[in-house]
């Protein structure tokens, strides 16, 4: 232990009932708290001999209170909140070609930066404390990030066609390019290569993204093989799987993040493992669009790295992602017909330090622990939902809601204190919400 003369000066305390610092149950520690100076955590243990060791820290404290990591969304398309339960019941390729991008081509920057606020809070409010987004005005998705506090990779989409947003593609590199230069070094916005999918991208504008990714040391962020339209596209086009038109265009890397993987064979399965790819796994959009249930369990197993996805609020239809943790180890289990398929420990790693890992983050956040960044919620337990408590993976998982999350702090700011939140005003963005809303369906019905 440091000698108390030594001991560095915390600025924040948070304590309470229940510290859980990983996805494993048998390292909790009760009455726990962390520590936290700047941005980092500087101490994790006991309450007691935490508040003694730093007196002059501001104290959070909840007598009911779980501490753990904030949980970490590796799919978004935030600003899609202003389409949500637009066009629902729907195949994915109808409503994406037949509802979204029509109502996509009607997009204004305004619009998307005031949705994107809408979609912070409601991951804020939820537990999420970092996200991956891909979608259309990505400098406004960014903006409303940077007000809000979040901690977020996000990547403008391109694709071969003319966008709503920069128009030709051409347009489009220089405004990644832009994104690149506006948030080289900032604290907690990364910029990422996004190609939309194999399907509307060309061949050679998906390798020309990957040298892009390459050159950034970036996430290359793709939809791939999320349903068996997409795979028998493919074989049309290239006479192959998605997976393997990638492969083949040696775009399979541990730089790429792909997003879904529904349809895979075991060959497929072992390829992604080999490039050491990460998988953002979105179980309740792919429900939804019934787009199949990807094989997570077979992906673990073959050791490739998975993280949890909410997917755009049009598809799921919310960013929660206790709610997405719940559904993954649900429906896993029943694929298997198997109750050990997807177990509790094993869902929330993937919501914690399996998405940080998929982000190239897990030295920085996903567990509690010292010199890592304060990244951090708090839920309350003393709810007749939560009594009472035997395993804190299992109530995570299985019982504990979004709403249960009270207090979230990120990158040692507090942005939300008994579910206000600090840094976004509530009150105004859903009154604005209400009007682009009315906008929307008024365009719609034309």
């Amino acid at each position: 232990m440091t000698p108390l003369s030594q001991t560095p000066r915390a600025d924040l305390l948070i304590t309470g009932l229940w510290l859980l610092p990983t996805a494993r149950h048998q390292d909790a520690i009760a009455g726990g708290g962390v520590a936290v100076a700047g941005d980092r955590i500087i101490a994790i243990g006991e309450a007691d001999e935490l508040a003694k060791r730093y007196p002059q820290a501001k104290r959070l404290h909840e007598e009911h209170g779980l501490i753990m990591p904030g949980l970490v969304n590796t799919h978004t398309h935030a600003p899609m909140a202003c389409f949500r339960g637009l066009a629902d019941d729907l195949p994915l390729m109808t409503w994406l070609q037949e509802h979204i991008f029509p109502a996509e081509a009607k997009l204004t920057p305004e619009i998307v930066y005031h949705s994107t606020l809408l979609s912070l809070a409601e991951m804020i409010k939820s537990g999420t404390t970092s996200f991956c987004d891909m979608y259309l005005f990505a400098k406004e998705v960014a903006r409303a990030t940077e007000e809000s506090g979040m901690r977020a990779w996000i990547g403008e989409v391109l694709y071969d066609f003319p966008s709503p947003n920069y128009g030709e593609l051409e347009n489009g590199f220089t405004y990644v390019d832009e994104m690149f230069t506006l948030y080289q070094d900032h604290p907690l916005i990364t910029i990422t290569v996004d190609p939309h999918a194999v399907y509307t991208c060309s061949p050679a504008l998906l390798q020309r993204l990957g040298e892009l990714a390459h050159d950034h040391n970036c996430p290359y962020v793709i939809h791939l093989s999320e349903n068996a339209a997409e795979v028998a596209t493919c074989r049309e086009r290239y006479g192959c799987t998605p997976v393997q038109h990638l492969d083949r265009l040696g775009l399979l890397d541990e730089r790429t993040l792909a997003v879904h993987c529904v349809i895979l064979d075991d060959q497929e399965i072992e390829t992604l493992a080999a490039r050491k790819v990460k998988v953002a796994h979105c179980p309740e959009s792919n429900m939804k669009l019934a787009s199949g249930a990807a094989p997570a369990v077979q992906m673990l197993k073959a050791g490739i790295t998975l993280g949890l996805g909410t997917d755009g609020s049009a598809s799921n239809n919310d960013v929660d992602m206790f709610g997405e943790m719940n559904t993954a180890a649900k429906l896993h289990k029943v694929i298997h017909m198997d109750p050990t398929a997807m177990n509790a420990e094993t869902t929330l790693h993937a919501a914690t330090l399996g998405g940080a890992a998929c982000l190239h983050a897990a030295s920085d956040i996903g567990t509690l622990a010292v010199g890592k960044k304060a990244d951090i919620i708090v839920l309350d337990l003393n709810q007749p939902h939560l009594t009472p408590l035997y395993n804190i993976p299992s109530h995570l998982v299985y019982a504990a809601r979004g709403a249960d999350v009270i207090h979230s702090i990120i990158n040692g700011r507090q942005v939300m204190h008994n579910r206000k939140l600090l840094t976004l005003d509530e009150e105004a963005i859903l009154a604005r919400m209400g009007e682009i809303s009315r906008g929307i369906l008024t365009a719609r019905n034309r």
